[in-house]
């Protein structure tokens, strides 16, 4: 059960790939490896929720890329606190991540390859 793969207007992919230049990403075979040495961090999805709705990874907390910004500083406070932060394919978790590193957050990664990556790693999956 793969999910499509979306085609982005040109603007929408200018401004990700501008907050790609300021962000840490890492692909799924180093967030397993963060993983399995106990070093992974919290996993936030920021998918809409449907989507977290419909499945999502084991272990993950929802916050959408509608109200990660909004919530963050109250679920997590301590700014050095490890995110690693998926979408559907690392777009919008790299334009969140952008975000919260400019809200202060030192420690947060975007997932590239997102939950295309998640679904078919062999990670656990969840309702």
């Amino acid at each position: 059960m793969s999910t499509p793969v979306k085609h982005h207007s040109p603007g929408f992919l200018a401004l990700v790939e501008d907050a790609k230049t300021r962000v840490h990403e890492i692909d799924i075979e180093e967030y397993k490896r963060l993983l399995a040495a106990g070093e992974a961090g919290q996993l936030v999805d920021v998918r809409e929720d449907s989507e977290w709705q419909a499945l999502h990874a084991a272990g993950a907390i929802h916050m959408s890329k509608g109200i990660i910004e909004r919530d963050i500083e109250t679920a997590f406070p301590d700014k050095d606190t490890k995110l690693v932060l998926y979408c559907g394919g690392g777009y919008r978790s790299a334009l969140a991540t952008d975000n919260l590193q400019k809200m202060g957050y030192r420690n947060v990664i975007s997932l590239d390859g997102g939950w295309r990556a998640i679904e078919v790693s062999g990670l656990p999956l969840t309702r």
